[in-house]
């Protein structure tokens, strides 16, 4: 039942119809709606229509058919196993009377399809020439940064490993140039540290500087 609470655009558009129609066309919209539970929908071209990053599905109600336009491409993956029924470039009717097959499953191909084109926008290429995709978790290529990072040795072992390399203190013997009250000076580098750069340096018989 529609209210005015719960009204919107679609309702308005489907309420034109006959009963036996609105019920088709409230079927094909909770159909998509199972089938793409993130998708908006609104009127786009003045028919109810489903959007997950871009267009994904339209459908509409004709006096002897509901219209359904997944798009030239899903027309075209599904077109055999719709050829009982008259097919455009990117729309297919159902007559009234009948059932309306393969909505779920076309449906679900769009939002696969709108997904990764979706992932693709965020492909991005290192200038080491190497793929990652950027998001706010992941704004740099994670190989370059796993290989930036030092798997071994002294460096491995501190949370503060930007600290000390935005200073250029890659390796001991660059460590054993400060002094431990420079060190400290640091922004970042804790007093739990000195011991950690303390051992390492004695390991390879390199003090810090007096």
């Amino acid at each position: 039942m529609i209210t005015k609470k719960t009204i919107n655009a679609i309702d308005l558009y489907i309420a034109d119809f006959s009963l036996a129609t609105q019920k088709l066309l409230q079927q094909v919209r909770a159909t998509i709606r199972k089938a793409a539970l993130d998708a908006e929908d609104k009127i786009g071209y003045g028919i109810p229509t489903f959007v997950l990053h871009g267009n994904l599905v339209y459908f509409a109600g004709y006096k002897h058919h509901i219209g359904f336009y997944p798009g030239a491409n899903g027309i075209a993956t599904f077109s055999k196993e719709m050829s009982a029924y008259k097919q455009s470039k990117d729309a297919v009717r159902f007559p009234l009377e009948k059932a309306m097959p393969l909505i779920t499953k076309i449906n679900k191909y769009r939002v696969k399809q709108n997904l990764e084109k979706e992932k693709q926008k965020k492909l991005r290429t290192c200038p080491k020439g190497l793929p990652y995709y950027k998001s706010s978790d992941c704004l740099t290529c994670p190989i370059c940064e796993s290989q930036r990072k030092p798997r071994t040795g002294f460096l491995s072992a501190l949370s503060a490993i930007r600290v000390l390399e935005s200073k250029k203190i890659k390796t001991l013997k660059q460590l054993s140039k400060f002094s431990e009250a420079e060190i400290l000076q640091l922004y970042g580098i804790g007093p739990s540290a000195i011991p950690k750069l303390r051992n390492a340096l004695k390991n390879e018989s390199l003090p810090f500087k007096k």
